[in-house]
């Protein structure tokens, strides 16, 4: 049996210290490194819990030349804490590269469970679909985006998405234009002093960011709801449209014009011509 020390996963509060839990507390006091996404964020947290560990930045930036170190400092007998800015490390925050190395280097990883902005945002979306996807930050360009949201458009779960104020704009467009009309939650500052959750249409929340310069502020949590189901009169009409389109022009332009004569999303259209073309 070997000596190595362990990584903790720590889970740190996303915004009310008092979220922070008894077990997290104490395995802050007791290992030897924290490793934190920002040491000037993590370092009023260490001294609020009194914790006398040594605090290591472990960031995007570094994550891949720092984690060689502190494997071998885990693996000469150090406990250590890895813990992000807010919420649950490795969720869209670093932290996984470190995790993955650790396993890989026989070092048990322990996770410390507590905050996290996804699911504090989906217990109060008032959702009741039995599964959703998380898919964290979308990309900044907007073709990248775009692109993404395509991708997702058809799924049958609900989406959620993480967002920073100054590109809240761009992707909530970014999110009508991809998806169409859905219920969305707007989740802002999450367990802070100025917390808001507001449910509307879609097409609405452009216009109601904009009513007012407050609303945005802070760090996002967008719920969608998912992709209304296509019931069997509108894919039976889409399958004649295609067999029509198909008869006369390619398999691309054919899906592109069903698309635009259905209102149906092209994933959908796609496959279906797939199957017909088969």
């Amino acid at each position: 049996m070997n000596a190595y020390g362990t990584l903790y996963v720590v889970a740190t509060p996303i915004g009310n210290l008092a979220d922070l839990s008894q077990r997290a507390r104490e395995v802050l006091c007791m290992v030897d490194w924290v490793a934190a996404e920002d040491t000037r964020h993590s370092g009023p947290l260490l001294k609020h819990v009194s914790s006398a560990a040594k605090l290591l930045p472990l960031h995007e930036h570094n994550e891949q030349q720092a984690s060689p170190a502190l494997i071998a400092a885990l693996q000469s007998g150090k406990n250590i804490a890895l813990i992000s800015d807010a919420g649950t490390p490795a969720i869209s925050d670093p932290g996984a590269v470190l995790v993955a190395q650790a396993h890989a280097a026989g070092v048990r990883v322990e996770p410390v469970p507590g905050a996290n902005a996804a699911v504090c945002a989906l217990s109060a979306a008032g959702l009741t679909n039995p599964g959703w996807l998380f898919y964290g930050f979308l990309p900044t360009r907007d073709a990248a985006r775009l692109s993404v949201l395509e991708k997702l458009a058809d799924l049958p779960w609900p989406l959620v998405f993480y967002e920073a104020p100054h590109r809240i704009l761009a992707s909530i467009a970014a999110l009508y234009a991809g998806l169409g009309e859905r219920r969305l939650v707007i989740a802002r500052e999450l367990t802070k002093r100025y917390e808001s959750i507001h449910v509307l249409p879609l097409s609405e929340a452009e216009a109601w960011l904009v009513a007012d310069g407050q609303r945005q502020k802070g760090e996002f949590v967008l719920v969608v709801s998912p992709a209304p189901p296509v019931v069997a009169t509108e894919t039976d009409e889409l399958r004649r449209i295609l067999q029509v389109l198909m008869e006369e022009l390619p398999l691309k332009q054919a899906v592109h014009l069903a698309t635009r004569l259905t209102g149906i999303k092209k994933n959908l259209c796609y496959d279906l011509a797939l199957q017909l073309k088969a």
